[in-house]
């Protein structure tokens, strides 16, 4: 009798150990240090929509993002995407040279009804402070359980210049940068630029490009300030000089890049 259990049990054993693991068993209790994250950018977008029209289209097409931060008086996150799997919200982009970065990033859509870019210096609605604390948390929770570094926090604009023109200038970029998230201009380094600048003149289009491809920006090296060169202006100016959003190659723009950390170096 004590036999057949023996026998009996030790089926069950075994049939367990194949539902749980297969027809191997997997230890995991030694972990290699050579490894990080498979996510080392976080992409900032707006939805240029209400609330239901948003949740509506991410999550009944083909676009998506892990995240969406809502404009509710007391907002909400709501997870759409696992972190784990790609969100499709980034679509062509480049930053640091690393191209069509869904597969690298994550996805957090804003909740906001969008700007248009126009020659009045009009900076669109502006983002509500609750909003924003909750962005700032939810960004900073997942820079540091990925190891992303500052200068990955980024726009939509940042990484698809000319084609996408989201958060817009009205997100605060100064303020994230000043609690923790994303990265800031050094601004006594950048007045210091900029007096040498309106004696001298701004700098020519190569160095103008050199120093936005610095910086991360996918932008020509032709020495022209071509309309793709003039669009990553602009993306960089709705970042970094978010009061006047011009596309022009002007001092304080030029002081402003200049007096922006190199990658790696944080804020």
């Amino acid at each position: 009798m004590r036999t057949l259990l023996f026998v009996w049990l030790s089926i069950l054993a075994g049939c367990a150990s194949q539902q749980a693991g297969g027809p191997y068993n997997i230890d995991e209790t030694m972990k290699s240090r050579g490894q990080n994250s498979r996510v080392d950018i976080i992409v900032l977008h707006y939805t240029a929509s209400t609330k239901p029209s948003a949740l509506m289209t991410l999550t009944n097409r083909d676009v998506s993002a892990h995240y969406v931060v809502s404009d509710d008086a007391k907002p909400i996150v709501y997870r759409l995407v696992n972190e784990d799997r790609n969100a499709w919200h980034a679509g062509e982009s480049s930053w640091y040279g690393r191209t069509f970065i869904n597969q690298r990033s994550i996805g957090i859509e804003i909740v906001h009804p969008g700007w248009q870019p126009n020659a009045k210096g009009e900076n669109g609605h502006p983002y509500p402070e609750a909003q924003i604390e909750v962005v700032a948390k939810l960004t900073r929770d997942i820079a540091q359980r990925h190891g992303i570094l500052p200068e990955n926090i980024v726009g939509h604009s940042d990484v698809a210049p000319g084609r996408k023109v989201d958060p817009g200038p009205s997100f605060p970029w100064k303020k994230l940068a000043q609690m923790g998230v994303g990265r800031w201009f050094d601004e006594k380094l950048a007045a210091k630029y900029q007096a040498e600048y309106v004696r001298n003149g701004a700098p020519d289009a190569g160095w103008f490009q050199r120093q936005l491809k610095r910086v991360g920006y996918a932008v020509p090296e032709n020495g022209y300030f071509d309309q793709k060169t003039l669009a990553v202006i602009a993306a960089f100016q709705a970042h970094y000089r978010p009061e006047l959003v011009t596309g022009k190659p002007d001092a304080q723009t030029a002081a402003r890049l200049q007096a922006l950390p190199t990658s790696g170096s944080g804020l």
